[in-house]
């Protein structure tokens, strides 16, 4: 009879560099065994073990949470989760040893295992090694710091000495007076990936596989072996014992209640009774004339969902975030799936009128999904730490921490590190990566490769394209994410460790989005917008200017100037519609509206150009097919896009009207064509949509044109709350470019790097708009650009000087601006007409900010009589003062740059 069993002790690909499966195939594999439970224990780690939950929720598999760790004396245990709190201790000692450490290594002491007193509610497996001294010496540690919940690991690989090994480890558990069990210290779930663990050896320590030696694994035995096997291996009391260790382990994920942070209610007050009265203090505000019953109807629906669920402080905590930054005059504005709740509009958090779009809330939060809201928002990028640090600051790093992104191996990255590790030729190697874009799949890599003279078919190439299909997909490293904050009420490392990250002053956990979604975490996304940054830079200077302040509600909406612009293409620097393509489609499609703006944001992207939508809109836009529905209920959602589904709610609200899906479902749907999903997400409901669509009476035709199209859209939907966040920093940015196009290119210079243009191109398109630029010069820039009135001093007019100087971005915009200026006068313009860019020291290739305020500073104290005055007094080295004269910049004291 075959024995039952758990495997205790198994690495996955979170292990990085180790581990050859991921978790969901270790998951998988040990169910279909017949395994009773499985361990999943990454090196100090738990990053991926949410990924094996979901894959067990659903299979006849007990999953134990646990680590596997080394200490720096070489002692190494495999410890296990038996219950909430000893899975907080686990979080809490893989914390202490990560933020120990630099990014990506760890430090834990015995000193560590030692100082957490709840430690021992974890049960631990020594790891013994080939010193039998140390091992008796560490086996006596660990039964005296887990008293009655220790046991020595006996892995038997199918080595030669197997017998004797198990005869020594029985000598060692009476010696320590702890028990034997089984585990098969598991890197991978099928013996096949044997070839790629060994490779992953050979990236890890940096040579070619043929040189690892030793470092690999001796035989092919770390996999998840069939219980027949095992129960030949094994003594049967040890195979016994993996189950009376599992029965202890009773720890799930699904165990853990995300507790938001609650300083933010008055005191005395509900979070319901609280949120209500900030949302009509906002409905107010926004609508001081009295509020549309269409608003009103929404925030009521909208605020019974939110305390069904219990979302008041997640919203809550944004408006706190938005109202620090509104405070410190830094711009910001929500996006992405929040502008469809109007809730978070009277708050202040979007900007996307619920009076002027549809709204659909169940995008933002679904009662069946029963999980928090992801409410993204974009702060000025060179402003946006001062709102990491006041999160830091409020809650404390021991509360606040980044989420992780992981890094996975795309085809490009897999070929490199793949091809070193099995020996070839470093320049072929590089050759066969160039021939891969990421978004490429396999199919076409051989005549790829004979396009560079490879044989795809050589033993080594061969084995090389068949171990980069593997790895591909493979998390390589964490990294932090971009901005996406995770914020608790009680110590965050108790509910997941947190490490540091690559940048100074930060801190991320293990869990990445994805991760965070699955489990139902709340996370902020505090994202950095450099438009933004210009936006707010143009409106200062514009009320320089005027003399009286200019909000971004001050910009007049629907201005047929502004639009007359747009629809000529000449959005140099204007956000989301500068791009070559986006240029070509506006002449076509003529935005006259604030809503075709959100049309224009959104239908210039893959998937709506893969869902061949855009030629239809387009064609019944200027009235060349006619615009015809196969329903009422399909009419009322794509009667605003001409019967064309161009946005992801206009697909979910599709599913539900027209094929009967539920909101939740609706909401599956949505993540299915999520662009990071992979791609066969969307084949389980196609026949969903199908017969939904044909019960409610809908042709075929109609529903199979619908799912072609929604699989088109999957490659890279916009959703249409998005689009109408862009869509509002597009019409502001154009509004200015249009209005003030002196302050906009000195605001856009001020910004870089962002956008599609570099300084030359936006001071080139400034000079078409009949704006002079004034040089860079050492007697009036600071370090940003500014604008100027008045006309510039003769001795910024110097003769131009023969000679090869090097390329210098700054001179070639003082030429380009002394060209203009001439041909104005040619042509009898004022060179003053408006106001002036006077073009700031930043814009000097390589000067360094210290060496600018030095010179600012010793002109402050009075102006430069010469060069060598300047040189002297502003302390410049050779190299500033020759990047200094590269640029034109001395011009108005040596009248020329040599």
């Amino acid at each position: 009879m075959t024995a039952a069993y758990a495997e205790l002790h198994a690495v996955s690909n979170f292990t990085f560099l180790r581990g050859a499966s991921h978790p969901e195939e270790l998951v998988e594999a040990a169910a279909a065994l017949g395994y009773t439970a499985l361990a999943l224990t990454d090196e100090c780690s738990v990053a991926g073990v949410v990924r094996a939950h979901v894959a067990a929720r659903d299979r006849p598999l007990t999953l134990i949470v646990g680590s596997e760790v080394r200490l720096a004396d070489g002692l190494r245990l495999v410890l296990l989760a038996t219950d909430r709190e000893g899975y907080g201790d686990l979080c809490d000692l893989i914390t202490r040893g990560r933020r120990a450490a630099e990014k990506g290594s760890y430090r834990l002491e015995r000193a560590d295992l030692a100082a957490l007193d709840g430690l021992p509610r974890c049960l631990a497996l020594l790891l013994p090694g080939a010193d039998g001294a140390a091992d008796r010496e560490g086996a006596r540690f660990v039964a005296g710091l887990f008293p009655g919940r220790a046991w020595i690991a006996a892995e038997l690989l199918r080595g030669p000495d197997d017998r004797s090994r198990l005869a020594a480890l029985r000598d060692l558990a009476r010696d320590a007076g702890l028990p034997l069990v089984a585990a098969g210290d598991v890197h991978m779930h099928v013996p096949e990936r044997r070839v790629l663990q060994d490779v992953l050896t050979a990236v890890r320590l940096g040579v070619p596989v043929a040189s690892c030696g030793r470092a690999l694994h001796p035989s092919g035995e770390r996999h998840l072996r069939p219980r027949e096997r095992l129960g030949r291996i094994y003594p049967r009391a040890l195979l016994d014992e993996t189950l009376r260790i599992a029965e202890r382990c009773t720890f799930s994920l699904d165990e853990l209640r995300y507790e938001y942070p609650d300083e933010l209610v008055p005191a005395g007050r509900a979070p319901a009774d609280w949120l209500r009265q900030l949302t009509e203090e906002g409905m107010r505000r926004r609508w001081p004339g009295g509020v549309p019953p269409k608003v009103v109807r929404q925030v009521e629906h909208e605020l019974a969902l939110i305390a069904e669920l219990r979302y008041e402080p997640y919203f809550l905590t944004v408006h706190d975030i938005v109202r620090f930054a509104r405070g410190q005059g830094i711009l910001c504005q929500g996006r992405g799936s929040a502008a469809n709740s109007a809730v978070a509009f009277c708050l202040g958090i979007t900007e996307v009128d619920p009076a002027r779009m549809e709204m659909l809330f169940e995008r933002f939060v679904s009662r069946e999904r029963a999980e928090p809201p992801d409410i993204d928002v974009d702060f000025e990028h060179q402003r946006r730490e001062e709102v990491i640090q006041y999160i830091y600051g409020k809650y404390g790093r021991d509360r606040a921490a980044l989420a992780a992104t992981v890094i996975s191996y795309r085809r490009r990255s897999a070929v490199r590190d793949v091809g070193k590790a099995l020996g070839l030729d470093a320049a072929l190697v590089d050759r066969i990566a160039r021939q891969f874009s990421w978004w490429e799949d396999g199919g076409s890599a051989g005549r790829r490769l004979e396009e560079i003279g490879c044989d795809a078919r050589a033993p080594l190439v061969a084995r090389l394209l068949e171990l980069t299909g593997e790895i591909r997909g493979f998390p390589r490293h964490l990294s932090q994410h971009v901005g996406g904050f995770v914020i608790s009420r009680g110590p965050l490392r108790r509910l997941v460790p947190i490490e540091n990250a690559a940048m100074p002053e930060r801190t991320v956990i293990q869990w990445d989005k994805d991760d965070l979604e699955a489990l139902g975490l709340l996370k902020v996304d505090c994202l950095a917008l450099g438009m933004l940054s210009a936006i707010h830079r143009a409106l200062d200077l514009v009320s320089t200017l005027r003399g009286r302040p200019l909000t971004v509600a001050d910009i007049p909406a629907e201005d047929a100037r502004t639009y007359a612009m747009i629809q000529r293409a000449d959005t140099v620097g204007v956000f989301q519609i500068e791009s070559r393509a986006q240029m070509a489609m506006l002449p076509r499609l003529r935005p006259a509206t604030f809503y075709d703006l959100v049309v224009e944001v959104a239908i210039v992207r893959p998937g709506p150009i893969q869902g061949q939508m855009v030629h239809p809109f387009l064609r019944r836009r200027q009235g060349l097919e006619p615009v015809s529905y196969p329903g009422p209920e399909v009419r009322d959602v794509l009667e605003r896009t001409l019967g064309v589904p161009i946005f992801q709610e206009q697909v979910m609200k599709l599913a539900m009207v027209a094929a009967g899906f539920s909101a939740g479902e609706a909401d599956r749907l949505r993540r299915a064509m999520a662009a990071w999903q992979k791609k066969g997400g969307l084949e389980p409901f196609e026949a969903r949509l199908v017969d939904g669509m044909r019960e409610r009476g809908y042709p075929e035709e109609f529903a199979r044109q619908i799912y072609l199209q929604i699989r088109g859209f999957a490659e890279y939907g916009f959703p249409e709350s998005h689009a109408a966040s862009f869509a509002l920093l597009t019409y502001v940015s154009a509004w200015l470019k249009c209005h003030e196009p002196a302050a906009f290119t000195c605001a856009l210079l001020n910004s870089l790097p962002m956008g599609f243009y570099g300084p030359s191109q936006l001071v080139q398109d400034a000079r078409r708009h009949g704006v002079e630029v004034r040089p860079v010069g050492v007697t009036t820039s600071g370090w940003d650009c500014t604008l100027e009135q008045g006309t510039p001093a003769r001795s910024e007019r110097p003769r131009m000087q023969g000679g090869q100087v090097r390329r210098n971005e700054a001179y070639e915009q003082y030429a380009a601006v002394t060209k203009d200026a001439a041909q104005r006068r040619r042509r009898g313009l004022s060179e003053c007409a408006g106001p002036s860019i006077r073009l700031g020291l930043l814009m000097v290739k390589g000067l360094s900010r210290a060496a600018a305020d030095r010179l600012v500073a010793a002109r402050t104290e009075r102006p430069f009589a010469s060069v060598d005055d300047l040189v002297e007094r502003a302390a410049l080295s050779r190299g500033e003062r020759e990047r200094l004269a590269a640029a034109g910049a001395l011009a108005a004291l040596a009248g020329h740059r040599r």
